[in-house]
């Protein structure tokens, strides 16, 4: 009895310590240790994120000169409500949606296209899927200086090609459509082969049967598309809906580039001035700080807002429900 009792007491496994300092150590890196690998984001998040939001709203309550920013008088809501009563500010955000409407559109549209060319077997498809990621790569100044002299106004290429059809030239950075038509078409030809990509990862993400049961039922490519792919994108088009709604928000570098000189102005009357040129103008041209924080602080309201609406179309769109 004694013995067969010391040999089962021997082969029974020993009780993990509870009270040493070692299994506390390991029960506190396992609670601990998903927070400790999280930290530098939320360190660098705060650092370059948060903190200079809020110094950015504290700030747009102030009248702060760039020449002496350490001196700040306390003004309330005065930046707000002057923006409420000022036309440029106006006219910077009219511009802003008008070139974001005349920007997204077209290139969510040619990117649907071009996603759903490159989604059949072509020959060389990895060549055009690189090439239309190209664009994307490429410097925002570089694209806008080349652009500056395809529509320039003597000896542009876009002039040349009018005269050729026997139209004549066109003011391009001078005129109010012309100029928002050329910023517009800069970031079309920037972005419309990066939107293209990720339709067409979404596209290879469908099911072939259901293309093939589209076929069987006797529908066209045309109707495919309409009743097999565009259901299936509806995800990928909410998403590339709310990117692009942020990025013409934003929009700053090619209408400041193709402006020339005064580029800060958006042209000779402004007509392409948009809220980052106004909120530029404000800062380092005027040297109101006070005033560019209470415009970066309305941009973010703005965008703010776009991102609801484009949230309740998305899930509109995710529910099968166009807007």
């Amino acid at each position: 009895m004694t013995a067969t009792a010391t040999a089962t007491t021997a082969e029974e496994p020993a009780a993990p310590p509870t009270g040493r300092p070692g299994g506390r150590r390991h029960r506190w890196g396992v609670k601990c240790g998903p927070y400790v690998f999280l930290a530098p984001f939320f360190l660098c998040f705060a650092a370059f994120g948060l903190f200079p939001l809020l110094y950015t709203g504290w700030t747009s309550l102030h009248r702060v000169e760039l020449t002496a920013p350490e001196r700040m008088e306390w003004v309330g809501a005065h930046n707000y409500l002057r923006l409420l009563t000022d036309d440029f500010f106006w006219n910077a955000l009219a511009n802003t949606v008008i070139l974001g409407v005349l920007s997204t559109v077209p290139q969510l549209l040619m990117a649907l296209g071009l996603a759903q060319l490159l989604h059949y077997r072509l020959r060389a498809a990895t060549f055009w899927r690189v090439a239309l990621l190209t664009p994307y790569a490429t410097s925002v100044a570089a694209a806008s200086l080349v652009f500056v002299m395809l529509y320039g106004r003597d000896y542009g290429l876009v002039n040349w090609a009018l005269g050729a059809v026997g139209l004549g030239p066109v003011d391009w950075q001078n005129g109010t459509w012309s100029a928002r038509l050329a910023v517009s078409s800069i970031v079309i030809w920037r972005w419309t082969g990066y939107n293209a990509l990720i339709y067409l990862a979404a596209l290879q993400a469908v099911p072939e049967e259901r293309y093939e049961a589209a076929a069987l039922d006797g529908a066209s490519r045309l109707g495919q598309f309409r009743h097999v792919t565009v259901p299936a994108l509806r995800p990928a088009i909410a998403f590339t809906l709310v990117v692009s709604a942020i990025g013409a928000t934003q929009l700053f570098g090619e209408p400041l580039l193709f402006g020339g000189a005064g580029g800060q102005k958006g042209g000779a009357a402004r007509q392409f001035q948009t809220l980052g040129l106004y909120l530029y103008e404000q800062g380092w041209f005027h040297y109101h700080l006070g005033r560019a924080s209470a415009v970066a602080w309305a941009m973010f309201l703005i965008l703010l807002a776009a991102g609801a609406v484009c949230a309740l179309s998305a899930r509109r769109l995710g529910r099968g429900r166009w807007p």
